[in-house]
């Protein structure tokens, strides 16, 4: 650990055992437990909002989130001399959900139900944000259009630009048909009743959050929560899970129902959530990687990500076909 960090745990009053890093952060053997040290990921305005949070979801019997460690002053939010502002949290022994594993994304699915239906709190800044999904897909749409003019005009063509234009007739297929949907689908009446009803989403509810304990599952990094469809968290957790698990039908269907059961979903509810499955969200950010990259240089990870959302393209068809009776 750098001198800078070892300052910022002596604002604290603990005593401070070892530490070792971990990605982005250090894990503290201290007296007052097993910590964690990050930069912060929230505002000082947000932040007693998300304390609040945390209190609501330990009333309500979920425990297993990371509390924040208050300093010396008080203050949950601790700034180096260098300007750097951290946050100490009580963390967990434990390690990262393997999204690999059908039972361990089962129990997530059921972990995000179980919070979802705790996470409905009135507390201050929680206000959603980012623009109207439509408006989002009009905008990726556009995106993509252009990054097909830049490609078509680029001479020698390597392997990720003729992927790209191979595939892009098929892709865009996909994308307006997200879009046509909710042509006919009032997504924000869905928005504006699920803040009228203080429904909280996660923000980034993904395997990295979601750690396995000997005390079940916990729920960390929920930073960026706020008022908003929760189906956003469902959507995100179960198409990365999807796309590890080549858009297995039967995990996708053991999942809705694990989540399903603790947590009914509306009609509206999973009409946005296949709206958000049909639009080739892994393609396009793919490909706004690369149009925002030094293009002298493509990563053959790149390529190969590129090409797995390609070839994924008809298991995933099938996939919304048998779960939600879509036809392209």
């Amino acid at each position: 650990m750098q001198d800078y960090e070892l300052a910022i745990l002596e604002q604290y009053p603990i005593n401070v055992k070892s530490t070792r890093k971990t990605r982005g952060a250090f894990f503290c053997d201290t007296d007052q437990g097993f910590l964690l040290l990050r930069e912060a990921g929230i505002s000082g305005k947000r932040l007693p909002a998300l304390y609040k949070l945390y209190e609501h979801l330990r009333q309500q019997g979920y425990a297993n989130v990371d509390q924040f460690v208050a300093n010396r002053d008080g203050e949950y939010i601790s700034t180096s001399e260098e300007g750097v502002r951290y946050v100490l949290k009580y963390w967990f022994h434990g390690r990262e959900c393997d999204v690999r594993k059908s039972g361990e994304v089962m129990e997530a699915a059921k972990n995000l139900a179980n919070l979802h239906r705790m996470m409905r709190l009135e507390t201050e800044d929680a206000a959603g944000a980012g623009v109207p999904l439509k408006e989002e897909y009009v905008s990726h749409n556009r995106e993509m259009k252009k990054i097909r003019k830049f490609i078509r005009e680029q001479a020698p063509k390597g392997k990720f630009e003729l992927a790209f234009l191979a595939s892009f007739d098929e892709m865009y297929e996909w994308a307006q048909a997200a879009l046509s949907g909710l042509d006919e689908f009032d997504c924000e009446q869905l928005y504006e009743d699920s803040v009228k009803e203080r429904k909280l989403v996660h923000g980034d509810y993904n395997y990295h959050n979601v750690l396995m304990t000997p005390d079940g599952i916990a729920t960390t990094n929920f930073e960026r929560f706020r008022y908003d469809i929760q189906m956003k968290d469902l959507y995100y957790f179960l198409r990365k899970a999807m796309e590890k698990h080549d858009w297995n039908r039967k995990l996708g269907d053991h999942m809705l129902n694990a989540y399903s059961a603790l947590c009914p979903l509306s009609e509206a509810e999973v009409t946005y959530l296949k709206l958000r499955l049909i639009y080739p969200e892994k393609f396009w950010k793919i490909c706004d990687t690369y149009y925002r990259s030094n293009k002298a240089w493509i990563p053959e990870k790149n390529v190969e990500k590129l090409k797995l959302a390609i070839c994924q393209t008809k298991e995933k068809r099938r996939f919304l076909e048998h779960i939600f009776a879509f036809h392209l």
